[in-house]
């Protein structure tokens, strides 16, 4: 039985690019999209989280570059391209996003647990990198 499940190593680049075409589109369609559509009151909404660290001022703008981060960053992540520096910004987005959610809004874990997880997500694929079917891998040849 291992047999079988090692052949699939090969496949690691092909498993890479279903992540990120997967996890970029379902942010761009339901998370950073809609977020930027929304317009300034939402952005103000979003740039709350900031008080975390006690910034309080500009917080449609920071509301802007989370709901950009979402989008956009997302976007970087489907094709691959900046995606470490993407995904970064997307990490620290769902920091502050668990942060707002716990402390700022004061829901409970099962409604944080999404972005807990899209964090830890972002993170591991920082480390992993975005694979061989990639606008960063293409360019390095």
């Amino acid at each position: 039985m291992n047999f079988a499940f090692n052949s699939l190593d090969k496949f690691r680049d092909f498993g890479l690019l279903i992540l990120r075409i997967g996890i970029g589109l379902t942010f761009i369609l339901v998370h950073g999209g809609p977020k930027l559509l929304a317009g300034p009151e939402r952005w103000e909404q979003l740039g709350g989280a900031m008080e975390l660290v006690g910034v309080g001022f500009l917080p449609v703008f920071w509301g802007f570059m989370a709901a950009f981060a979402e989008s956009v960053g997302a976007l970087l992540l489907l094709v691959g391209f900046l995606t470490r520096p993407a995904l970064v910004l997307l990490t620290v987005t769902m920091v502050f996003a668990v942060g707002a959610h716990l402390i700022l809004w004061e829901d409970d874990w099962s409604t944080t647990s999404h972005a807990l997880k899209m964090g830890i997500v972002f993170l591991s694929l920082i480390f992993i990198g975005p694979g061989r079917f990639s606008i960063d891998q293409m360019s390095k040849k």
